[in-house]
């Protein structure tokens, strides 16, 4: 299961010491996607973020796929379980510009600040999860652990803390939330209603079975 922990402390290497690592890192890369060290000390590479996204996102885009519902020029709807997306960035990137490039990448009309990402690390069979401050650089944090996901994987998630801030939503979005409620729950009680009238069905032939002369 996940738990919290500490935010660990920023080393700040040396130059020679980041050259150093990204050579390390390079050479245990399997995906192609390695690291590039510029002349002004400022490194490039990739990073993969998993969207865990409970609620649906406002996209400014008619090419969104799953349950939707439309308003204007705008669509809500949820994202993949699952989905991963890769990212080119510097190691100057922060975290809020790496949500921001997201988003944008999504045509994701939703507010940044509803959202946070989260380093997931695995260590002695447990799954530590934190979220990461806004200044943090994701690039530095995924050269230090390496090229494994199993040691480190970035996530990008709704804020916690309890209660959904709703006031954080536009009109627009909460009324497309209620279009995708008032859907899934016709959805449902569809559902319901022939699951219910096919055990009728089968009554009454059993029924008809029981009464039936001779």
């Amino acid at each position: 299961k996940d738990v919290q922990k500490e935010r660990e402390p920023h080393v700040y290497l040396s130059k020679e010491e980041v050259k150093e690592k990204i050579q390390s890192y390079n050479s245990s890369v399997t995906d192609k996607l390695k690291m590039t060290l510029n002349a002004n000390g400022i490194y490039t590479g990739f990073i993969k973020v998993q969207m865990e996204l409970c609620r649906p996102i406002t996209v400014q885009s008619s090419q969104s796929q799953g349950r939707c519902a439309h308003s204007n020029n705008e669509t809500a709807f949820y994202l993949p379980d699952g989905c991963v997306n890769t990212l080119h960035i510097s190691s100057t990137n922060t975290v809020r510009e790496v949500i921001e490039a997201l988003l944008k990448k999504f045509f994701v009309a939703d507010n940044p600040a509803k959202f946070a990402l989260y380093k997931r690390c695995h260590k002695e069979d447990q799954v530590y999860t934190c979220k990461l401050s806004d200044r943090e650089h994701p690039l530095y944090l995924r050269l230090v652990a390496g090229p494994k996901t199993e040691m480190l994987s970035f996530v990008l998630r709704e804020h916690e803390t309890g209660e959904v801030m709703w006031e954080a939503f536009s009109i627009p979005e909460l009324q497309n939330f209620l279009r995708i409620l008032d859907k899934e729950e016709n959805e449902q009680l569809q559902i319901l209603k022939k699951r219910y009238a096919a055990y009728r069905d089968k009554l009454e032939e059993a029924l008809g079975g029981v009464w039936k002369p001779g």
